[in-house]
């Protein structure tokens, strides 16, 4: 929602996931309706999770004369808008990159205007989670969050548990390649405490001590803005993940945004290293 990689909702890096911590431009028509998406002929395969990392907040601010945190605060919007679409179409998992742990070297009063609101977001988008059927989740080191933002997504994850439409996943301080190292000091630890042996540590081995574990690898990964780079973001997860990248910055980007790519998506031969 926030982070200029888009008002990702975060800028994150890895860290452990809650439930672990618990235990180019042109004009475009005008955008279609609910009601006309709704009658729209659907694609013929919808990805089962989409992962977006949410670049242009800043730069959708700066174009505008605004202050940076006007265009988290849109970017939010377009978080809302992509989730609801993804609960239309039948995408069964959506991760946002919303804070990294690199985040943090912004202006502290950015980082600070960061959390607030993402604690206001979280409260203002629980009727309409449960109103969807959409389940909350998040993923990174989230115990290095400001106290009152993980009172509100612990709040949020309990309240949505019960949720099945969707499952929304905030990256939040998060960095994949800390994942990765997060989940290698768990197999040593449990390497010297002689509850895994070294022949059973594999990739299923790492990809279960992960943040991710309970989620399946991303098919589809959106970013927008035009980048051409992951920003540490999914490092493994996105071995096999097809890419789609936009012009378009986070704030404008919006349901028929999310169709495009699927139908992009769609278009792609997934060979998994076979013919």
């Amino acid at each position: 929602m926030f982070c200029d990689f888009g008002l990702q909702i975060l800028d994150s890096e890895p860290g452990e996931g809650l439930a672990k911590q618990r235990g180019g431009a042109r004009f475009a028509p005008p955008p279609a309706s609910e009601s006309q998406l709704a009658k729209e002929e659907r694609p013929v395969s919808v990805p089962r999770h989409i992962a977006i990392i949410m670049d242009g907040n800043g730069r959708w601010a700066r174009e505008r004369n605004l202050p940076r945190i006007k265009g988290h605060e849109r970017g939010a919007e377009s978080v809302r808008a992509v989730t609801e679409a993804c609960v239309e179409l039948g995408v069964e998992y959506l991760t946002v990159y919303a804070f990294s742990t690199e985040n943090w070297k912004r202006p502290k009063a950015e980082v600070a205007a960061l959390w607030m609101l993402l604690e206001h977001f979280i409260a203002q988008e629980i009727p309409t989670l449960m109103k969807n059927g959409v389940r909350l989740e998040a993923i990174g080191r989230l115990r290095e969050l400001p106290e009152s933002c993980q009172s509100a997504l612990d709040n949020a994850i309990a309240l949505t548990a019960g949720n099945k439409a969707t499952t929304l996943i905030l990256a939040l301080n998060y960095s994949g390649r800390t994942e990765i190292i997060d989940a290698v000091r768990t197999l040593c630890r449990e390497a010297l405490a002689g509850a895994i042996t070294e022949a059973a540590i594999d990739q299923d081995a790492l990809s279960q001590r992960l943040y991710t574990a309970a989620f399946p690898d991303p098919d589809l990964l959106i970013r927008t803005s035009g980048e051409m780079r992951l920003s540490n973001f999914l490092l493994w997860q996105l071995s096999y993940t097809e890419i789609y990248v936009t012009q378009k910055l986070w704030p404008d980007f919006g349901k028929d945004d999310l169709r495009t790519a699927i139908s992009e998506f769609n278009k792609r031969q997934r060979r998994y290293g076979g013919l």
